[in-house]
């Protein structure tokens, strides 16, 4: 695999070696051991699947400590942009966020590290979603900011017409309400 560096440090693009003929491909699209070695040393313990229409729009989510979760997530059909917003307060990148395209044919997967929020936007008819977690789900100690946020400032690259939400994410608090991670904190 090669691990793509972004412009926040943590936050890496990690695209498989595919092998392609005229039977179509081949991929890895893990390994733990070369994982751990290249990007973080976690250990994923749950893989969860969404699948959406577009202009689904799902975050900004996250969980809070003790059960903070990193995510690796990919396309295996359809596309998305993805987003990975830096809530440590006090880091150099608060409130900076990485955007990546993920699609079936690219093969992309963004990995979001704790203390992150991510989200994501539905850009094709349909798209399935997988993701990688480190933590289980703990809805007792869900986070979420707003889509919307002003200050966030977020492309989220279709109109804000064409945007559907879930009525829980309709009304999550802005970035300067919401619980956030102290950059101080060890999440690892």
């Amino acid at each position: 695999m090669n691990v793509i560096q972004t412009d926040i440090p943590g936050v890496v693009i990690v695209e498989p070696r595919v092998f392609g003929d005229e039977r179509g491909y081949f991929m890895e699209s893990f390994s733990q051991a070369q994982f751990q070695r290249e990007v973080c040393p976690t250990v994923f313990v749950q893989d969860n699947e969404s699948c959406s229409r577009y202009g689904v729009l799902r975050g900004l989510h996250y969980q809070l400590p003790p059960y903070s979760q990193s995510k690796l997530v990919r396309v295996v059909e359809g596309r998305v942009v993805d987003f990975a917003v830096d809530i440590r307060v006090g880091s150099p990148t608060f409130g900076k966020y990485v955007a990546v395209e993920l699609t079936a044919e690219n093969h992309r997967q963004l990995f979001v590290p704790r203390g992150f929020a991510h989200g994501f936007v539905t850009l094709s008819e349909r798209a399935v979603f997988q993701y990688k977690c480190d933590n289980y789900y703990a809805p007792d100690h869900e986070g979420a900011v707003a889509w919307d946020d002003p200050t966030l400032a977020i492309d989220w690259r279709i109109p804000a017409a064409d945007v559907i939400l879930s009525e829980k994410d309709r009304h999550h608090p802005r970035l300067e309400e919401a619980e956030l991670f102290d950059y101080g904190e060890a999440l690892y």
